[in-house]
């Protein structure tokens, strides 16, 4: 990308986020097309596609496939509680999150069965949570589960937390290990966000006392809108002493 179309791309990002802010562009709003901004700004429709990915990664401007360039509503930032007493990945959040659930049987992937500490091509039960902070997609987190601790038949989504928690031992570790990439291009379709916006990828594996894995699970959480709170109570040697 040559100097001169970078500039433009940046002043064009620059002019629609003015116009955001001072309210000329409500939330919610849909902006003018794509070709009417290219001719409106007299680019090409590459430089303000690009433009457009500024504010699409910086989270003012979400693009739905088939309708268009929305402005976003104020994103509200939300805590996912981790840590040795964490609850279940799908309700570890400190806001109150909407959720549906997908479960499917499938043949398990090799980073899921090396997860588990199962043999390859195991049949596991995939449990799909989607979470929204209102209308908005929020985070996703897609829950492992060897079959002889999954329901039998499958359960309605909205008993689907429940009946997994009812089958399975309670767990006695989990590890949770929290990295930052960006999104495939699935999930950034699922949360509607930027392929550019970089996500946290936090894979929790919980094992029960025996030291068997009973659930392993992949959260994705946008950037903008998530971070990870973990939080480790310890004893010190003069409360040690008191005892």
């Amino acid at each position: 990308m040559t100097a001169s179309v970078s500039s433009r791309r940046h002043a064009i990002a620059d002019d629609l986020r003015h116009q955001i802010s001072s309210g000329h562009f409500k939330a919610g709003e849909r902006l003018p097309s794509e070709a009417q901004l290219a001719t409106c700004y007299a680019v090409s429709t590459a430089t303000l596609r690009s433009a457009l990915a500024l504010l699409q990664g910086e989270g003012l401007v979400e693009k739905i496939q088939g309708k268009g360039n929305f402005v976003r509503q104020p994103l509200r930032k939300i805590t996912y509680a981790g840590g040795a007493a964490a609850p279940a990945p799908w309700t570890g959040f400190f806001a109150p999150l909407r959720m549906t659930a997908r479960a499917t049987n499938i043949e398990a992937p090799s980073h899921v069965t090396a997860l588990l500490k199962a043999p390859p091509r195991s049949s596991l039960t995939e449990v799909l949570f989607t979470t929204h902070d209102g209308k908005t997609p929020h985070s996703l987190a897609h829950i492992y589960v060897l079959h002889d601790l999954a329901p039998t038949t499958p359960p309605l989504s909205e008993q689907i937390a429940v009946s997994l928690a009812d089958l399975r031992p309670p767990p006695s570790e989990v590890q949770e290990r929290v990295g930052a990439r960006l999104p495939t291009q699935q999930e950034a379709t699922a949360l509607r966000i930027s392929p550019s916006l970089a996500v946290l990828s936090l894979t929790r594996v919980a094992t029960d006392a025996t030291g068997r894995v009973v659930e392993a699970a992949l959260l994705i959480l946008p950037g903008d809108r998530a971070d990870a709170l973990f939080t480790t109570s310890l004893m010190t040697e003069e409360r040690g002493l008191n005892k």
